[in-house]
């Protein structure tokens, strides 16, 4: 009798230190996913402030030209603009996908 406990208790401690054994690993891969997931959100704040800035500067370009056009210019003007406008719509939209 007291073999067939041994060998219960053998079993059973090795699959506990198996058991700890993969907790570890799930619990390192965790930390390495969240220390990626906050490289990423720097990464996409860093881009977002990029575009906001981009955005600004195609906006302060677009108002200068609007006003060195000419009146027939001007309506192609405004259309170019709204092409960048949603040029810039479909990139944000990419970003927070």
């Amino acid at each position: 009798m007291g073999e067939a406990y041994q060998a219960v208790i053998g079993n059973l401690k090795m699959k506990i230190e198996l058991l700890i054994s993969k907790y570890e690993q799930v619990v390192s891969e965790n930390q390495r996913l969240l220390s990626e997931l906050t490289d990423c959100r720097a990464v996409l704040d860093k881009s977002i402030n990029n575009i906001k800035d981009l955005e600004e500067k195609v906006n302060r370009l677009q108002i200068a030209e609007a006003f060195r056009s000419s009146s027939g210019d001007a309506r192609e003007a405004k259309q170019r603009i709204g092409r960048i406008v949603k040029e810039i719509d479909k990139c944000i939209a990419l970003l927070n996908d």
